[in-house]
């Protein structure tokens, strides 16, 4: 009777030590898995083609950047069906943080000088933790350095400035697709005639579609009312590819747009896809870590 009831305990103590190995185990694999994983790779560059995407340049890294573009095939032969033409600009965009990034650049096109600061308000994750998006908001400035039109009369400084503010609301829906949208609003301190508002609303919409592991296609769209500029502007689209080559980013693209900056390609846009106004173009990103200590610190 004595050995049975030893058996017995020892059986139930066994029993009770093996559910207790299980439940630590479990606790300790729980504790493993990190409760929130942040998405990234939505896009392969800090812009879709013209205009921000939801990535962001590291903590302590610097991007490189030259945005190029052709003239338009609609030239003709005499200009080499664009290539004799060319307009172009050079920007470095450095990570304060995972969320914080800023920004400055020069373009040949109307000798314009531009800085932003870009901050990620939600950051699409998932697990235990879920959030469906990410939000940027991003604010920026930019100064005309071409000669005064009219140089006898008084001319302002600030005359030369706008500014913009744009929020970017995306989702990565899976590894190949990732889709974004959101408003700007773009001000300008004098225009060409007072039928015009300083400000304008416009929406941008942008997408990712992944072709291999290395080549994705990108779609870049703005859409403003008629009547907010004059009957000669259009809406910028761009068409290209992303091509990733280590450390290098190539976008090849297709736009009928010469201006580089948000109030340029936005405002002034005037080429028409179906007459062939069309600039081929690329732009370059090389990316370089400054401060490696940077990269720990969590966002």
């Amino acid at each position: 009777m004595l050995q049975k009831t030893s058996l017995i305990i020892i059986l139930m103590l066994s029993s009770l030590l093996t559910k207790a190995q299980d439940d630590l185990l479990n606790m300790l694999d729980s504790e493993s898995k990190p409760q929130v994983e942040r998405i990234t790779n939505s896009f392969k560059s800090t812009r879709v083609l013209m205009s921000h995407s939801l990535e962001h340049v590291g903590a302590g890294v610097l991007d490189f950047r030259i945005m190029h573009r052709f003239g338009m095939f609609s030239d003709g032969r005499y200009e080499a069906w664009g290539f004799d033409k060319a307009a172009m600009r050079i920007g470095f965009d450095y990570g304060l943080s995972n969320r914080l990034t800023i920004g400055i650049g020069r373009s040949t096109f109307k000798k314009e000088a531009d800085a932003f600061a870009k901050y990620r308000l939600l950051w699409q994750t998932k697990g235990l933790q879920k959030m469906p998006v990410t939000v940027e908001y991003i604010a920026g400035m930019s100064v005309v350095g071409t000669k005064w039109e009219y140089p006898d009369r008084v001319n302002y400084f600030s005359s030369r400035i706008a500014y913009y503010h744009q929020l970017v609301i995306g989702r990565k829906f899976s590894d190949r697709f990732t889709l974004q949208a959101g408003p700007i609003l773009i001000h300008r301190n004098l225009l060409d005639s007072i039928h015009y508002k300083n400000d304008l609303f416009a929406a941008e919409i942008g997408g990712r579609i992944k072709l291999t592991k290395r080549l994705a296609l990108n779609v870049d769209y703005y859409y403003f009312m008629d009547g907010d500029l004059p009957v000669t502007a259009t809406r910028p689209l761009s068409i290209g590819f992303d091509i990733e080559t280590g450390g290098h980013v190539f976008q090849l693209h297709f736009t009928n747009t010469s201006g580089m900056t948000e109030r340029s390609f936005v405002t002034e846009t005037t080429g028409e896809w179906l007459k062939g106004n069309i600039e081929f173009g690329f732009n370059l990103s090389r990316v370089f870590t400054l401060d490696s200590k940077m990269k720990k610190v969590k966002p």
